[in-house]
């Protein structure tokens, strides 16, 4: 059942954290400093369900703060920083309590809380409440955002327990044989979505559901050592039972315990975590650039201007003395660091922020371990761009702007620029909502002539609020861009933000066409599925526009530019697997929890879903039946009506006899078909393999499965037929004790299919009784058309939806009472709504480092940056603390014709002729001989043949004379001003299919 009240506002992020998150409303955490990094951190911590949120900071909101401080108005200008973020976070969360302190962080205000975050604290002040949250057990966090860089530090004691070590369920795989040996080997079959590999050794794993060698079942775990890909040795077996088939083999995941040094100690031994052995140098560097940078403010009382040379020298005078004991120093670096730390951005705020914000949630749940102990990340290549080296201090002097922030860094030059961009965000879910915010503080679109469209078809749900920062509870069932629209101009009154509630596809493609596509500056596609980010990425190939490509899933995340003439087109790795399962698996050999989770989701379609489609068709339409397939639909029509309920009770008995069906009788059948003992030829045991030998139920209403599952199959039932449920399962177990039932008879010589190959081979009708059947139904159908009580349509079909708990109910009790009669570990309510419901697991902390970087990619496009090596790719696991950032390949090349060509590069034809009609097919062939000496073969658009030189002369000549216009027409397909046409050449090499620039026309 549901873990509790909250469970649908939460459940996406619960498939992060797992149990651990329960801990979240017990907890209090301290975040000083309530700027941009502050401001980041906070919101994610409250958006996630953190019990008590404390905020603190002593300063005054000023214009400036703006360029990064999202939760600022036009109105909070003047009043204290952390007062005013919190009315604007006690907003997102009415569960967490928000508190505002602007006092002394004395050690007595500190004791209470579990964890503190310093985020624009001087050194010293570090230091200070670094030594004191050591000695007292708070888990401590420094984040610090200077310019394009950032610094992350984790302190969370000598003896912190990791409970829960790992991302993701522990693995699991169904056992095909155990040697008698010592060593055992344990040979495990692959999944359909994994081909072995699944442990590491050392590994500890349990068994359960063996069948033989019945020992290892609720042994204590054992630790492998992995032989292949599906072989493991464990301990001694030889004294053993022999192994005879079934049985799972499961990875236990232990507790782990962490031992951090203190702040002080952690500056001079730097532990610094690294995506690989190349980056230490560069994070050393950055790690005496943070000291500098203190040391600095204390001589100077500010911190360095920006472009000032001599301002960055110092910086690195005092980097030098820091160095001499920690190692070479990166000189450049240090320089580039210093010339833009007085600058805040938005995108670095977003990145450093949720980075920090996880921390806080693997300090609190005890998922995932922390950060060991440093963690520096910079967007430095930025200063490289074509330009961007040149600003002087002039340029990037304050203007009084609420950019002043980002003018420090890129110029004001710069700023006007963003101002007139044109973007389109494919998207308004979690990492839209962290785009659009990003570019409403970088003021994205906010000139005259900026425009910003938005556009998404979903609405605001209630599972949505934990990581979707622009939506409220007052906002749910409403249109999603329409919301973030609204939530944009008040963070940012200057952005000319449109939203449009349309999905980005082929429909669509008369409104979004490629004169919509080649008049943005860039598109942000915060899309969920790899079909659409797949058709976005063509769209935008094309027309030549920039795409930033964002995703994650749970802690992981990944940015991925795609710019003209510059990087190779974005390539989905792979379309995920459909989830479907060969049918005999399903019904009659499951090995895994997904298995009969799939099998439960059949059920319910079947139940509840098609049989009420199929008799409303029929009752509308008596002929329905004759346009079916003859026997099964018929059948099922007749059973449901059949089966109409007069009242609940009723329901209750249906529910009880389908528990029986399912769970007693049908492998009844199955054993008396193919008994345990059963060989399928002499010596070789039909039972084995991925064949496990199942058990019927015996039915108990004081069972809590079994109750759960009548209890919702009837609330099901129910429901379809319009009768109202009953919810008391007391009274639910005293009509089942009235139920009695025929005993089992099992059916001599029923054939049952054991591949999927006979599993499809049509069953012979039995025509005498589809009559019979179908003269029932008429004459039902007569009475109930009759019937002035009858309503219209008869029954309500039900769809299955993941965010129903009646329906999650179902599919968990269906699910797991299968799997029991199979030997199958059970799966959690929880685990069984994102298995069925195939749901994502997300955080609102990796959605907001994944946005994050992605924005400052728009900077380098913004710029027009025409040099490969600016750009970085991103992929991020918040779990591992792990940040990596790659130049994008380059495009790729090929030759055609005699030349080498680029992936970006296409033939472009203005197909108006001379008398200003569109072209004819003649004179786009001219036009290629013309141009670039080929002579096309065939000529097509889509699947529609306009010129093929093999057909006959008159055909010919039909084709050379048409228009471009007519053959559109002839063709039936819808009239467009873009067209890409398919050409083949003479001389043509057989492989240069999908070689060749596409030619896209442009008619009148």
């Amino acid at each position: 059942m549901a873990g509790s009240e909250e469970e649908p506002r939460y459940s996406r992020q619960l498939y992060v954290l797992g149990g651990g998150a329960r801990r979240l409303p017990g907890s209090a955490v301290l975040v000083s400093g309530l700027r941009g990094t502050g401001a980041q951190v906070a919101t994610a911590l409250v958006l996630a369900g953190t019990g008590r949120v404390v905020l603190h900071d002593c300063g005054a909101a000023c214009t400036a703060d703006r360029t990064h401080q999202f939760l600022l108005e036009e109105s909070d200008l003047g009043q204290n920083r952390a007062k005013a973020s919190q009315r604007a976070l006690a907003e997102l969360n009415p569960h967490v309590v928000v508190e505002a302190h602007t006092g002394e962080l004395s050690e007595a205000f500190l004791a209470p809380f579990q964890v503190v975050v310093l985020t624009e604290s001087p050194l010293e002040e570090q230091l200070r409440l670094g030594d004191f949250c050591h000695a007292r057990g708070i888990c401590f966090i420094v984040a610090d955002a200077k310019g394009l860089a950032g610094q992350l530090f984790c302190d969370f004691g000598e003896r912190f327990v990791v409970h829960d070590p790992a991302e993701g369920d522990p693995v699991s795989a169904p056992v095909e044989h155990i040697s008698q040996g010592n060593p055992g080997v344990v040979t495990y079959m692959g999944t359909e979505n994994s081909h072995g590999h699944l442990f590491c050794d050392g590994d500890l794993v349990t068994f359960s559901g063996v069948q033989g060698m019945t020992e290892l079942n609720g042994q204590e775990p054992v630790p492998v050592h992995v032989l292949d890909a599906f072989r493991l040795e464990i301990s001694d077996t030889s004294s053993f039972s022999p192994y005879r088939c079934g049985g799972l083999v499961s990875q236990v995941q232990q507790p782990q315990e962490c031992s951090h040094k203190p702040l002080r100690q952690a500056l001079e031994e730097p532990q610094i975590q690294v995506a690989s052995p190349e980056d230490l140098p560069r994070s050393r560097s950055l790690h005496a650039a943070f000291q500098a940078l203190h040391a600095f403010r204390r001589e100077q009382g500010r911190l360095p201007r920006p472009r000032a040379p001599a301002d960055a020298e110092r910086v690195l005078e005092l980097a030098r003395g820091l160095a001499a004991r920690q190692g070479p120093l990166d000189e450049d670096t240090v320089r580039a660091f210093a010339s833009a730390s007085a600058g805040d951005l938005c995108p670095v705020a977003a990145v450093l922020g949720a980075l920090a914000a996880q921390e806080v949630l693997k300090a609190i749940t005890g998922k995932f371990l922390p950060l060991e102990q440093w963690l520096y990340f910079d967007a430095l290549e930025c200063l490289a761009l074509a330009g961007a080296a040149q600003l002087t201090e002039t340029d990037c002097a304050p203007r009084g702007s609420r950019y002043d922030g980002q003018i420090a860094v890129f110029g004001a030059n710069f700023q006007e620029r963003l101002g007139h961009q044109k973007y389109l965000v494919v998207g308004a879910g979690a990492i839209g909502c962290e785009l659009l915010k990003n570019f409403a503080m970088m003021g994205l679109a906010a000139g005259p002539d900026g425009e910003l469209i938005v556009t998404d078809m979903d609405t605001v749900a209630l599972s949505n609020l934990h990581r979707q920062l622009l939506y409220r509870s007052a906002d749910i069932s409403e249109p999603k861009s329409v919301v973030a629209a609204a939530a944009v101009q008040r963070m940012n009154p200057d952005v000319r933000v449109t939203a449009h509630q349309n999905q980005v596809g082929p429909a669509t493609e008369m409104l979004y066409n490629d004169n919509f596509f080649q008049h943005l500056d860039g598109v942000a596609s915060a899309l969920d599925t790899i079909e659409a980010r797949t058709y976005l990425e063509r769209r935008c190939l094309r027309c030549r526009t920039p795409l930033l490509d964002s995703g994650t899933e749970g802690t992981r995340g990944n940015v991925l530019a795609m710019v003209p003439s510059l990087t190779e087109p974005l390539r989905p790795a792979s379309a995920p697997r459909d989830g479907t399962f060969p049918t005999c698996t399903l019904r009659h050999f499951p090995r895994t929890i997904q298995h009969t989770l799939q099998w439960a989701r059949d059920e319910f379609e079947g139940l509840f879903q098609l049989p009420a489609e199929q008799v409303n068709q029929f009752m509308e339409d008596p002929a329905f039946l004759e346009q079916q397939p003859p026997g099964k639909v018929v059948e099922q029509v007749w059973e449901r009506l059949r089966e109409r309920p007069r009242d609940w009770r009723d329901c209750v008995r249906w529910a009880r006899r389908r528990w029986q069906s399912c769970y007693h009788d049908a492998i009844a059948q199955l054993l008396h078909t193919y008994p345990p003992e059963h060989e399928t030829s002499p010596g070789v045991p039909f039972w084995a393999g991925d064949r496990s030998c199942p058990h019927p139920l015996t039915f108990n209403p004081d069972n809590d499965t079994h109750l759960d599952y009548v209890l919702a199959a009837a609330h099901l039932f129910a429901q379809v037929h319009r009768v109202p449920p009953c919810r008391d399962r007391a009274a639910i177990q005293a009509i089942l004790r009235d139920v009695v039932l025929p005993p089992f008879a099992p059916q001599e010589g029923l054939q049952i299919a054991l591949t999927e190959e006979s599993t499809e081979a049509q069953v012979p009708t039995d025509h005498r009784q589809l009559t019979e059947l179908t003269q029932d139904l008429v004459q039902w159908r007569k009475e109930l058309v009759g019937n002035e009580d009858t309503q219209a349509p008869l029954m309500v079909p039900i769809h299955f939806e993941k965010d129903n708990d009646v329906h999650i109910d179902f599919i968990t009790a269906a699910s797991n009472l299968r799997a029991e009669n199979y030997g199958i570990s059970p799966a959690s309510w929880l685990t069984s709504k994102r298995i069925a419901g195939q749901i994502v697991p997300a955080i609102i902390t990796t959605t907001a480092a994944v946005a994050g970087l992605a924005c400052l990619e728009v900077y380098k496009l913004v710029w027009g940056c025409q040099d490969l090596s600016c750009y970085r790719n991103s992929n991020i696991s918040l779990s591992t603390c792990l940040l990596l950032r790659v130049q994008p390949p380059p495009a790729p090349t090929y030759w055609y014709g005699g030349r080498e060509w680029s992936c970006w590069d296409r033939l472009e034809l203005r197909a108006v002729g001379a008398d200003g009609q569109a072209m004819t097919v003649q004179e786009v062939l001219e036009w290629l001989q013309r141009t670039h000496g080929w002579t096309a073969t065939m000529l097509l658009c889509g699947d529609s043949v306009l010129y093929d030189s093999k057909a006959d002369a008159e055909t010919r000549a039909r084709q050379q004379a048409q228009r471009l216009s007519e053959s559109l027409e002839d063709a039936r397909m819808p009239q467009q001003q873009d067209l890409e046409l398919l050409y083949i050449c003479e001389g043509e090499d057989a492989e240069a299919e999908d070689t060749r620039p596409p030619l896209l026309c442009s008619l009148p």
